[in-house]
Order: structure tokens, then C-alpha cells, then sequence
């Protein structure tokens, strides 16, 4: 089953908002009961002290109660206020009316001084109980200990304590409710950005937009620039494509023209194999020239930036072995920050023309060199100290289409794809004079994106 990140986002919240009001809760609920008991166990304690107090032992060692006490609730029977005092062999001096025709086990022999706290059931209920240890000191005689004893009935408690637990679950309750009503209103809200897209991208994908035209959020405006990136690079390569078949039509035309031109005038035979040869080579250099401007992916979204003095000590060794014999020195100059933000294989494609090139025309030296320039793009060089290119001929090797590939078989085709891929990329070629070498330096620079 497949959650959408609303509902998501909504169990975990719910998750999380439950758990942390059910630990509220719980802590709330024990706090209170701890208080609730200790202001019972100081109730009963001090009700415990005013008896003790109010208690007389007369000359004879016997102890006597006044009739009337502070508290009323121990002359009312079932008040659920009871009182009790033993001697500390077990025999029952006192107990309060309120305990008459009720059997009640209340704590005896309680050492001198001794505090005793205790939960006692029985047929009437539950009661919470303090026992105190006594001994009076009259005169020069210590008299035997006594355990008073006053114990409470617990309802009353135990309503407080029930009555509190549902006032603190029910307000949790309706604070947890109001709580996710508020999280699935702001969750709502932050994820309207994201269902803007999924709406911008179905009118994309129905024709009805080019591309991502909202206004989103900083957070992300990198994943709606990268997918209009992407958008765009692949209208960019239909475009290429077909501006590459009509170029490739257009361009077959005139070898073909020339081939039904020739056999309408019925040539001697021996002529004939030239003449085709001539027009099948020329139409397989246009095939492959329209086939390599096909193939230019161009600078992909998202693609990793490639190393270019790594492409460069590649190609150049792979060089080195078919121009053994002429021994080149080729001198790699490639900062480390010198990168291609692009298609791999555009940047083999563009050295390895350029390095073709100058290894086929140089005398025996060669120079790369590449770097950023002010971080603002790619700078790539190659020299040679071969012949050369003249001004002329150099405008002419970077025309497009035809003419360029048969204008110099040494550079034409090889220049015109260069010069086709620098475009792509919205950069630059320059053809020079190489100053250190003498021979022709051929600049490109690619701007970052």
C-alpha cells in the first residue's frame, strides 16, 4: 500500500502528538495522586496529633477521653472518620462512636514513636490509616505505651482522584484533536507548493505549458530549475535532431543531383566508377558530419563535472601510438579545477578532433592548456608548430553544412563538429596564430551554466 506524504506526515505527527500527551498525561495523573495521598496522610496525621492531645492520664495511669471532641464526624456513626486507642499489651481503651456495631482492624502495638501509614479493607470500604506510638513520662514513672490510631474513609479520595483523570484526559483529548486539526491545516498549506507542481507538471505533459511557471519556494526552487533544465535540454536535443535530418536531406541533395546529372548524360563506362566514387565519398562525409552534430548531447541537468586533464592525458597517450613515428611532445597543462560540465562524450569529442588535428599537422610539438577562467567558464586550448591556418581558411573550416567539410579534409569536418558542440554549450572557438609555437592555436571557452 502506497501512503501520500500527507498521510504520512499526519501518522507520524498522530504518533508523536499521542505519545507525548499520553506520557503528559501519565506523569500529570501521578503527580496529582501523589499529592492528593500526601494531603491525606497530613490530614489524618494532624486529626492523629489533636487526639493525642486531647487525651488526659490521671494519677492512677488511666487514660480518659473528653466526651465532646474537635471533630464532630467521630460522634456520627459511618461518618468515615474513625478513632482508636490501645495499650501496648493489647487491651482497647478508646475508640470513637463513630466505629460502634463495625469491625474494623485498625493497627496496634505501635513501638514509642513509632509512624505507621496504612491502606486497610474491609466490608465497608477502603480506609487510609495513621498509627502513632505513645508513652507518657509522669513524674518519675514511665507509663506503658499506647497506639493511637486514625483512620479515613478513601472515597472520597478516590472520587477526587477519578473526577481529576477525567478533567485531565478529556481536555488532553481535546487538545490532541485541536492539535491535529491544526497540523493537517499547516500541512495542507506547506504542501500546496508540492501539489502545484504535480498540477504544473500534468499541464506539461497534456501541452498546455513548456514549463514550471509557478512561484515556489526557496527550498525548492532546485528541484523546479532542474526539471525545467531538463525540460529544456530535451526540446533542445528534438530540435537538434530535427534541424539534423532536414540539414542531412538538404545537403544529399546536390551529390544526388550530381549522380542523376552524370548518368542522364550516359558517360563513357570507364568514367562512370570515379564520378560515383567521388559523390559516395562526398555523401558519406556529409552522413558522418550530420551523424556527429546528432549525436552532441549537449550540457545534461544534474551531470557530474568531468575531469578534463584525465580526458586529456587519454586521448594524448592514444595519440602518442598512432603518431609514433613522428615522436610528438605533447606538454599537458590542466589545472585541477579545470572541469566540463557536460556530456562525456562531447568532451572526448572536442579533444580528440583538437588533439587529432594538431598531432596530424604539428612538426613534433603540442601544448594543452586549461583552466577557469574567474570562475566563470572553461578555457581550453590546443597549439601545434605545424604550417598553420590562414585568416581565410580559418572562416571557412568553421562554416556550417557542406562546404566546410570539403573545404580542407584535414580540418573541415573535425572543426565544424567543434564548432557545432561549442554552440551547444553556448560558448566560443577562436582560431590564432600560436605565439610559442608558430603553427595554429585553437581556442574554445564553455561558460558555466
Amino acid at each position: 500500500m502506497k501512503f501520500s506524504l500527507t498521510a504520512r506526515l499526519l501518522l507520524a505527527g498522530t504518533i508523536v502528538l499521542t505519545a507525548f500527551l499520553g506520557l503528559t498525561g501519565l506523569t500529570l495523573d501521578r503527580a496529582f495522586s501523589d499529592y492528593a495521598e500526601k494531603s491525606l496522610q497530613e490530614r489524618i496525621q494532624a486529626q492523629t496529633v489533636g487526639l493525642v492531645a486531647a487525651a488526659v492520664l490521671d494519677d492512677n495511669g488511666i487514660l480518659h477521653m473528653p466526651k465532646t471532641l474537635p471533630e464532630s464526624r467521630y460522634d456520627t456513626v459511618n461518618s468515615g472518620l474513625y478513632a482508636q486507642i490501645t495499650s501496648n499489651d493489647g487491651t482497647q481503651l478508646w475508640q470513637s462512636p463513630s466505629m460502634d456495631h463495625q469491625d474494623i482492624p485498625l493497627p496496634r502495638n505501635i513501638a514509642p514513636s513509632g509512624r505507621h501509614f496504612q491502606r486497610i479493607n474491609y466490608a465497608g470500604g477502603e480506609l487510609y490509616s495513621f498509627s502513632l506510638g505513645i508513652t507518657f513520662d509522669l513524674s518519675e514513672a514511665i507509663h506503658e505505651g499506647y497506639t493511637f490510631t486514625v483512620a479515613e474513609n478513601m472515597a472520597a479520595y478516590n472520587e477526587q482522584i477519578t473526577s481529576f483523570r477525567d478533567s485531565l484526559w478529556g481536555w488532553l483529548g481535546g487538545v490532541a484533536l485541536l492539535l491535529l486539526a491544526v497540523q493537517g491545516l499547516v500541512l495542507h498549506w506547506s504542501l500546496a507548493p508540492m501539489r502545484q507542481v504535480a498540477e504544473d507538471l500534468a499541464a506539461i505533459e497534456s501541452g498546455r505549458r513548456q514549463h514550471l511557471e509557478g512561484r515556489y519556494p526557496r527550498e525548492m526552487l532546485g528541484l523546479t530549475d532542474n526539471i525545467n533544465a531538463l525540460l529544456a535540454s530535451q526540446r533542445e536535443h528534438l530540435d537538434r535532431h530535427r534541424h539534423t535530418l532536414s540539414d542531412l536531406a538538404h545537403s544529399l541533395k546536390t551529390p544526388l543531383a550530381v549522380l542523376r546529372g552524370e548518368l542522364e548524360k550516359s558517360p563513357p563506362p570507364e568514367e562512370l566508377p570515379t564520378i560515383i566514387g567521388e559523390q559516395v565519398l562526398r555523401m558519406s562525409e556529409i552522413v558522418d558530419y550530420q551523424l556527429q552534430r546528432a549525436a552532441t548531447s549537449g550540457r545534461l541537468p544534474l551531470s557530474a563535472p568531468l575531469s578534463v586533464a584525465a580526458a586529456a592525458r587519454k586521448i594524448a597517450a592514444s595519440l602518442n601510438k598512432v603518431y609514433a613515428d613522428k615522436q610528438v611532445i605533447c606538454q599537458i597543462h590542466v589545472t585541477d579545477n579545470a572541469n566540463f560540465r557536460g556530456e562525456e562524450g562531447d568532451l572526448l569529442e572536442v579533444l580528440g578532433n583538437l588533439l587529432d588535428n594538431a598531432y596530424k599537422w604539428c612538426k613534433q610539438q603540442v601544448i594543452i592548456d586549461a583552466g577557469v577562467d574567474q570562475d566563470q567558464g572553461l578555457r581550453l586550448s590546443v597549439e601545434d608548430d605545424g604550417p598553420g591556418i590562414t585568416p581565410q581558411k580559418a572562416d571557412a573550416v568553421l562554416q556550417r553544412g557542406v562546404r566546410g567539410d570539403s573545404s580542407n579534409p584535414g580540418h573541415g569536418i573535425g572543426l565544424a563538429i567543434i564548432q557545432d558542440i561549442v554552440r551547444v554549450y553556448k560558448g566560443t572557438l577562436t582560431i590564432e596564430k600560436s605565439r610559442s609555437l608558430g603553427g595554429t592555436k585553437i581556442t574554445l571557452f564553455l561558460p558555466h551554466p
